[in-house]
């Protein structure tokens, strides 16, 4: 069976064109909604990926209407792969039951991890060449100087919890304690 999912960012618009042409394609049950892509939870998405069982096709008008990014779509098509189902892209012609639907989507695949490489070798390299030039790098600690130096007297006299001692500086307990172990 052929199940249908189409998706618009807006109220102002309309699912009426990628209904029709799931219909055309011949979708016996189609699922829409109105939701950002950028939405991991989509109510109407996840009642077609339960309404599949194994043998029938997900098809969709366009591959943005699935998912925002490259990442999330690849998932949920492995998803879709490892319970048997098969996946249609309508305006870009990928056909995850035939060869060559498969190979155009592994190649989409492979440029995504590509992508993601090329990332964080550039991140890794800028936080390096930060460093180098002397740019602290991360989150800069709650704890420091005269506060630090409070938390610890505070500490060592013992009147006060470490529960209260957070509360007076205004931070977690938790980052209390990691900032005195240091």
């Amino acid at each position: 069976m052929r199940v249908g999912y189409g998706r618009v960012s807006t109220k102002e618009q309309d699912t009426a064109l990628q209904t029709r042409a799931l219909g055309e394609a011949g979708c016996e049950r189609i699922f829409t909604e109105t939701a950002s892509g950028a939405q991991r939870e989509r109510p109407e998405l996840a009642s077609a990926l339960q309404f599949l069982r194994p043998g029938d096709t997900l098809v969709v008008w366009k591959l943005d209407r699935l998912a925002r990014s490259m990442r999330q779509l690849i998932e949920t098509v492995e998803q879709l792969s490892e319970s048997n189902v098969g996946f249609i892209s309508l305006t870009e012609a990928i056909d995850t039951n035939t060869p060559g639907g498969r190979l155009v989507f592994h190649i989409f695949g492979a440029l995504a991890e590509f992508e993601r490489e090329l990332i964080r070798e550039r991140t890794k390299a800028g936080l390096k060449a930060a460093r180098e030039r002397g740019v602290a790098v991360g989150r800069p600690k709650a704890l420091v100087g005269d506060q630090l130096k409070l938390a610890r007297s505070l500490k060592a006299a013992g009147a006060h919890s470490g529960a209260e001692i957070a509360q007076i500086l205004g931070i977690s307990r938790a980052t209390l304690y990691r900032s005195l172990q240091v």
